[in-house]
């Protein structure tokens, strides 16, 4: 089972490609690995993309799609695709050289998705938390140290990440419906094992 996984920032994608990992026993590719293993590997790609990177650019689709491309190569088995496609172009460049079974959407209110990731709260040990269950608490309930809040979470910067997704994308629900493989998960407010019942659910029809 080959998977693209969609979904906003915020949405918890990362969270339950874990889960999917673990319970299907797939492959957990994300484009922000490929890109470290790339450049840390000293590959003539990761060189390529390092030159982007470092000059403050996007790395073109025609680099990302080949870092994916020669990631996919090694690859035994089925797998999740995290982060990739971003847009139309790339997607279809993936049916040139895979084959994606079904798009998994995680679909999330743009409001929840404000209050999720501007109220997020982080330890250095890699703690996570959110506001509202801390009830005014400022230390990490694991280590003790301060939590912080990201630089990047804010609502301005959080608003135009989500207006990049929705113009950039989304649009790749259409793309998928028409062919025949979106698979929608309405998240609304549940919580992660919710969430996991309903992708449970839903790829249990895939699998029948």
């Amino acid at each position: 089972m080959n998977i693209v996984l969609l979904g906003a920032p915020g949405a918890g994608k990362g969270t339950q490609a874990a889960r999917i990992q673990e319970k299907y026993h797939l492959t957990h590719i994300s484009t922000g690995d490929m890109f470290r293993a790339n450049i840390k590997g000293g590959t003539e790609i990761g060189k390529l993309a390092k030159s982007y990177i470092d000059a403050g650019k996007l790395v073109p689709d025609g680099v990302t799609c080949e870092i994916v491309k020669d990631s996919l190569k090694k690859t035994d088995g089925g797998y999740i695709l995290d982060g990739f496609p971003r847009n139309l172009f790339q997607a279809q460049e993936l049916d040139k050289f895979a084959d994606i079974d079904l798009c998994l959407n995680l679909e999330v209110d743009e409001a929840l998705l404000l209050d999720r990731i501007c109220g997020r709260r982080m330890c250095v040990c890699g703690a996570s938390y959110h506001v509202s269950t801390l009830n005014g608490k400022d230390v990490c309930e694991k280590c003790g140290k301060p939590l912080y809040q990201r630089d990047d979470d804010n609502p301005q910067t959080v608003k135009a990440r989500l207006t990049t997704y929705e113009n950039q994308t989304a649009p790749l629900k259409d793309f998928y419906l028409a062919a025949g493989k979106l698979l929608t998960v309405d998240c609304g407010t549940k919580n992660p094992d919710e969430v996991f019942e309903s992708v449970c659910a839903e790829l249990g029809k895939f699998n029948k």
